[in-house]
């Protein structure tokens, strides 16, 4: 079986395919100094944009793990924007923790696998 990379530096690949499986970098927002909503938003559409460059979308989700800077003070907003961005019905297996991610400013990052159509 052949494993394609996307969008391929020396550390890493925001895309990787392997067997129907599409696997992407950790996403996190544009704007780092923005508040929660706004960074799960652009981590969103940053999501949505690689999914389509791999031949896929939100609809094909298998499994979601979200990163929290903050868990007591972002779970919220986090969801809010989640509840509207995921299709009805198509809900993936997801994980929520609170880590310390890799820059302060970062609220959210998220980890997401999806199958090809």
């Amino acid at each position: 079986m052949s494993i394609q990379r996307q969008l391929t530096n020396e550390r890493l690949s925001q895309i990787v395919v392997h067997n129907g499986t599409v696997y992407l970098a950790g996403q996190v927002g544009d704007d780092m100094g923005a508040g929660i909503e706004t960074q799960t938003r652009e981590a969103l559409g940053n999501i949505e944009r690689l999914l389509d460059l791999a031949g896929t979308d939100k609809s094909k989700l298998l499994s979601v793990t979200i990163y929290l800077k903050d868990i007591d003070a972002d779970f919220a907003g986090m969801n809010a924007v989640w509840d509207k961005w995921l299709p009805k019905g198509v809900a993936p297996a997801r994980a929520t923790v609170e880590s310390k991610l890799c820059e302060p400013e970062i609220l959210v990052e998220l980890s997401v696998v999806a199958a090809l159509p």
